[in-house]
């Protein structure tokens, strides 16, 4: 009975932090709809009045983006701003033939009148990070906006941002991600369904009453000031946004966020750069949690409320690591219940997880239905997407919880970045990107094993207990079963 015993506490506790976790979106999804309801008042820079534009530059951290840079630096040019007060700094740690092509355009630019410098250093120490660090050191602008190579700004992007900045407690101006490839497969669909949940519920939740939010790494502006001040750019996480974020308004900065501006970017196609993007972000996530728990904790000028979401904000990957010990323990959990009748009492807190699944499900549709309406149709398909994201995102569960698991206990590594493909339509082939990659992580394995304990899973459905069966958790293994063979034959296949 020690062993049962100890698999219930541990299920049950991971139950109840993924239950309050879910309760935390609820409360977010009530001050999403509250905020639609409020008229923004913001000061704003009067840009009729040259003497209001302030002088701004533009940061274009780069390395090894061969199939974007020309797209990218075409796209940065055409933004509408006066010139004599805009400047572009392309932040190249390239190491390959990439290099050669930019300098070669960035001279074009300049040539066409453009203060545009290309950006380099001996090292790559501290990554993204070292590189945004050192173009600061000459930057001229007292406002950085960032773009991440794949993200195609509109050229009204800083006539729309900008302008806030009018309240000098504003250090950040962050915009939503748009997607590009939206609907060029299944993966890029999760991926822009769980980004759309995040800059619409999670941002404007937390921003419109005042909780701690992100700068999301792009497509965003810092005041040079809130910078300098917050301590500026460390490489000791791979989140150096969510770091920064943190420690800005730590220090009283504010962050305004707006859901109307969208910026448009590319969402990873091929599954090895979406799970070295996920690993980065996760890891971070959790180096973030180490790095920041007590400063927010000891806080005496943030609230309690603003404490609670701001650690629970931090701790946002680490849901992956409670939903794995669910999944892995549910099976030992079936064959317990069905032999200990006396503790049938404890299973109740099975029904945590539903709860929490309907409450995502809640929050989620509101987010779907801003985007593609209310219809009995789009309400079916959204049923559709929801399974379908559930069942990914519990298959990449094990590659995430690795990653949570080395943040949290300070495993360092190394900053991969995304590679970018210039995928826009379904007519584009990412075949052939030498930046993919094409070595098989040894996880991949332990990925089709759950794959077929799942399958185990459901195959005990069938015959646990004297009673003809257990078909409660069925649904779920099914999930798990296909999330988890998706993952592992997706990684498998997508290679070059």
């Amino acid at each position: 009975m020690i062993l049962e015993s100890v698999i219930i506490v541990i299920y049950s506790t991971a139950l109840v932090l993924i239950f309050m976790y879910a309760l935390a979106q609820l409360n977010l999804l009530f001050n999403y709809l509250s905020a639609q309801k409020k008229h923004d008042n913001s000061p704003k820079y009067d840009f009729s009045n040259p003497d209001e534009i302030p002088y701004v530059t533009i940061q274009l951290p780069v390395y090894n983006e061969l199939y974007v840079m020309e797209r990218l630096l075409h796209n940065i040019s055409k933004m509408d701003y006066p010139k004599d007060k805009l400047e572009i700094q392309v932040l190249d740690d390239s190491t390959d033939e990439s290099f050669d092509t930019t300098a070669l355009q960035i001279i074009d630019l300049q040539e066409a009148g453009l203060d545009i410098k290309h950006v380099l250093r001996s090292d790559r120490k501290g990554f993204k990070a070292g590189a945004l660090k050192e173009g600061l050191k000459v930057a001229k602008g007292d406002f950085i906006a960032i773009f991440d190579a794949d993200f195609l700004p509109e050229k009204d992007w800083l006539r729309r941002t900008i302008p806030f900045f009018k309240d000098e407690n504003i250090g950040v101006v962050q915009t939503r991600w748009g997607h590009i490839n939206r609907d060029y497969s299944v993966l890029t669909k999760i991926q822009a369904f769980a980004l759309d949940a995040h800059f619409s519920l999670e941002q404007v939740g937390r921003n419109s009453k005042g909780h701690f939010i992100n700068f999301n790494g792009t497509a965003g502006v810092w005041r040079k000031d809130c910078i300098i001040d917050a301590g500026n750019w460390e490489g000791d996480t791979l989140t150096e946004d969510l770091d920064l974020s943190y420690r800005a308004q730590l220090k009283n900065w504010k962050f305004k966020y707006l859901e109307d501006v969208e910026t448009p970017a590319e969402l990873p196609v091929v599954i090895s750069a979406a799970r070295s993007q996920q690993f980065r972000w996760n890891k971070g996530g959790a180096e973030n949690f180490r790095k920041m728990m007590f400063k927010v904790l000891k806080s005496d000028t943030i609230s309690s409320k603003t404490k609670i979401h701001g650690l629970l904000h931090l701790l946002n990957s680490t849901m992956f690591l409670n939903v794995l010990i669910v999944a892995i323990l549910s099976i030992p959990m079936l064959y317990i219940k069905n032999e200990y009748a006396h503790l049938k009492i404890y299973f109740y807190v099975m029904s945590f997880f539903v709860v929490s699944t309907l409450i995502f499900f809640v929050c989620y549709w509101f987010m779907f239905k801003k985007t593609y309406g209310s219809s009995l149709k789009s309400f079916v398909q959204y049923i559709v997407m929801f399974i379908t994201f559930f069942s990914i995102a519990m298959g990449f569960s094990l590659h995430n919880s690795i990653a949570v698991i080395e943040g949290h206990l300070g495993k360092r590594s190394d900053f991969i970045r995304t590679p970018k493909f210039n995928i826009n339509s379904l007519k584009d082939s990412w075949k052939g990107n030498k930046y993919v990659k094409k070595n098989m992580s040894i996880n991949v394995i332990f990925e089709g094993l759950l794959m077929l304990y799942f399958a185990f899973g459901m195959y005990s459905a069938f015959i646990v207990g004297d009673q003809g069966g257990d078909f409660g958790l069925f649904p779920f293994h099914l999930m798990l079963f296909l999330g988890f063979g998706y993952v592992f034959f997706k990684s498998l296949t997508s290679k070059v």
